[in-house]
């Protein structure tokens, strides 16, 4: 079938998967389900210890057998050292045919490919590839199709029961004997663990792993007790420096500046901004300059925002501190600096992935944003964006809470230049929808901005705005008048990696790169 995307799915993907296309944004609002739910064993003896010594020991009680399917959540990022231990040592013991259904995975997890060519892990269910594992799924070493969904999806197909976690593996800065983790103390801050929140719920089993036991009781916990049936302490569970990363980074460069001023002008300038605001800012240099660049606007015309969500920084929390937002809703902790305000600030709170951004609950943050400022490696002229295949063909990047807030948002903008590396951005169809146009209202680039023309109203609000407006037709043909056309990336027929939206139909495939492939 060809979806609302415009991508063709094919049938015997829709029939793996008992799937439908993507039939828009708003396909499933108002539909009942059933929450699934984890097999439970209740513990009564106060003598029963849940502190064991060894992952492998957890890993035996826990059962473990071929075909299982593993939660690991990306705190860390590519500080992370959990994913490796355990599936280590998963090797060691001769299991077979693991499914790693990850929050995210990246450079830090990339000796998992050795054991994709041994068999031990045969699929990958992610928010996010980067490093060896994306060149893994795109040459097609993986037995099963990768499975990628945003940070939003992952929660809805967790509580929805398309993903049944056998285990979940839980890495926490601070852990008493009993279970209850804290994302904070302890020598591998994190700032809070929201990812890992929705696989202590709905995991059969609950492994926390921990470099810092503390007595008892370690509260206020962000992993209860209740959920947990061991815990193991190691050496270190993480490298909290590396939880900066390349992709999320604060930029000095003149391109990335005037764009970020755009935006920034934009937004002032809308209907939307007034006392009361909400915003949240992704990845990208561009993108995260735009924080410090509302603080003289909001100063000025006496602005505070109501609440500010992410991946949060150093720069949302000083805004925080100059008295310009009222509440910081926390999912994940970019830099160190947000580490210690959440730490210190009763106002800057961590909050579940779901209630973050799951479509199929009763309402998350999500749905209340005014504002999100988004990156890009492509968007085409339907206003499609691809976050996760480079121009190689290669899955090296993570949809994380991407279409959530595209969707969610009154007024979402993508910002990305017109060019990266003689590559263009703005193309006529991007190799992977990961979020679809009807959910992107404007695109920023250094060479103008494209506003949906879906969004008559806003086309209206900025059309005697001085900014320099064109259509995304007339963006795409500038690209083109620099770079000449992209040559297409080869690819054969095989599916690698299915790319699902949200509430979880099938938005677009991956097939296999061909080796000889060049670059578009």
């Amino acid at each position: 079938m060809v979806n609302q995307a415009g991508r063709e799915i094919p049938d015997e993907i829709l029939r793996l998967y008992g799937k439908t296309g993507y039939q828009g944004m708003h396909y499933r609002d108002h539909v009942p389900y059933k929450k699934a739910a984890p097999v439970v064993r209740s513990v009564n003896d106060p003598q029963h210890k849940k502190l064991v010594g060894s992952i492998r020991e957890a890993l035996e009680l826990c059962g473990v057998r071929d075909g299982m399917y593993f939660g690991f959540h990306h705190h860390f990022r590519d500080g992370d050292y959990i994913i490796n231990m355990v599936m280590e040592e998963v090797a060691a013991m001769g299991i077979k045919d693991i499914t790693i259904c990850a929050s995210s995975m990246g450079a830090a997890h990339d000796p998992v490919d050795s054991l994709i060519d041994r068999g031990v892990v045969s699929s990958i269910q992610s928010s996010g590839v980067r490093g060896k594992i994306g060149e893994a799924i795109s040459y097609g070493k993986l037995a099963r199709p990768a499975v990628i969904r945003s940070h939003g999806g992952r929660v809805r197909a967790i509580e929805e029961g398309d993903i049944h976690l056998d285990i979940a593996f839980i890495g926490a800065p601070t852990s008493d004997e009993y279970g209850n983790a804290r994302a904070l103390g302890g020598k591998s801050d994190c700032g809070v663990l929201s990812y890992s929140m929705v696989d202590a719920k709905y995991a059969d089993k609950v492994v926390v792993i921990t470099d810092c036991l503390v007595p008892f009781p370690n509260v206020p916990a962000s992993i209860s007790m209740t959920d947990v049936d061991y815990v193991v302490q190691v050496e270190e569970i993480g490298n909290p420096r590396k939880i900066v990363s390349n992709v999320i980074r604060v930029t000095k460069d003149v391109r990335e500046l005037m764009m970020a001023e755009y935006c920034a002008k934009l937004i002032a300038e809308s209907p939307y901004f007034r006392n009361g605001f909400s915003f949240q800012t992704g990845g990208g240099g561009a993108a995260l300059a735009v924080t410090g660049l509302l603080h003289p606007i909001m100063k000025q015309r006496n602005i505070r925002m109501g609440f500010a969500i992410g991946g949060i920084m150093q720069a949302m929390c000083d805004l925080m501190d100059a008295g310009l937002i009222d509440k910081i809703v926390d999912a994940q902790v970019f830099d160190a600096g947000a580490i210690e305000h959440i730490r210190t600030n009763p106002n800057h709170i961590e909050i579940s992935t779901s209630e973050y951004a799951n479509p199929m609950n009763k309402g998350a943050y999500v749905n209340k944003l005014d504002f999100v400022i988004l990156g890009a490696l492509e968007v085409d002229t339907r206003f499609n964006v691809n976050v996760v295949t480079g121009s190689d063909g290669i899955v090296r990047g993570a949809p994380g809470g991407h279409p959530d807030t595209a969707a969610g948002a009154k007024c979402s903008i993508v910002v990305a230049p017109l060019i990266r590396s003689r590559i263009p951005t703005i193309v006529d169809e991007v190799l992977t929808v990961t979020t679809p146009g009807e959910a992107i209202d404007i695109v920023v680039t250094d060479y103008g901005i494209a506003i949906n023309p879906r969004r008559q109203d806003l086309i209206s609000v900025y059309r005697n705005s001085g900014l320099p407006l064109r259509t995304i037709e007339e963006l795409r043909d500038i690209a083109y008048s620099i770079t000449g056309k992209p040559t297409p990336v080869l690819f054969d027929d095989r599916v690698v990696a299915v790319v699902e939206s949200r509430d979880g139909t099938i938005l677009d495939v991956i097939r296999r790169v061909q080796k000889s492939a060049k670059t578009r």
